[in-house]
C-alpha cells in the first residue's frame, strides 16, 4: 500500500487548507484511516479518523469543529478540510491506513504552516 498526502502549504491564520490522502495498491480490508500531526520537538498525534465506510468518525477535541475528515472510496481517497486554521495547528500532516488484520500504513506527510 502507498499513501501519498498532498495539499499542504502555508496558510494565514482563519484561513483554510485541504488535504488529501490517495491511496494505492492493496487497498482490500481496510478497517480505518485517519490523520495525524506531528509538530516541531513534540510528539505525533492523532487528529482524525473514519471508519472504512465512513459511517463513523472521531476528531481530537483541539479540532473539533474546525476539521472534517471524509473518504471518497471510489478514488481510495482520504480528505481533511481544515478550517478557521491557527498557529498551533502548525505541523507536518500524515495519513494512516489501518488493515482489519492490524498492520499499518502511513504516508511521506505534508507540511502546513499557519501564519499568525
Amino acid at each position: 500500500v502507498q499513501l501519498v498526502e498532498s495539499g499542504g502549504g502555508l496558510v494565514q491564520a482563519g484561513g483554510s487548507l485541504r488535504l488529501s490522502c490517495a491511496a494505492s495498491g492493496n487497498t482490500g480490508s481496510i478497517n480505518a484511516m485517519g490523520w495525524y500531526r506531528q509538530a516541531p520537538g513534540k510528539q505525533r498525534e492523532v487528529v482524525a479518523g473514519i471508519t472504512s465506510g465512513g459511517e463513523s468518525t472521531n476528531y481530537a477535541d483541539s479540532v473539533k469543529g474546525r476539521f472534517t475528515i471524509s473518504r471518497d472510496n471510489a478514488k481510495n481517497t482520504m480528505y481533511l478540510q481544515m478550517n478557521s486554521l491557527k498557529p498551533e495547528d502548525t505541523a507536518v500532516y500524515y495519513c494512516r491506513l489501518l488493515k482489519d488484520y492490524g498492520t499499518s500504513y502511513w504516508g511521506q506527510g505534508t507540511q502546513v504552516t499557519v501564519s499568525s
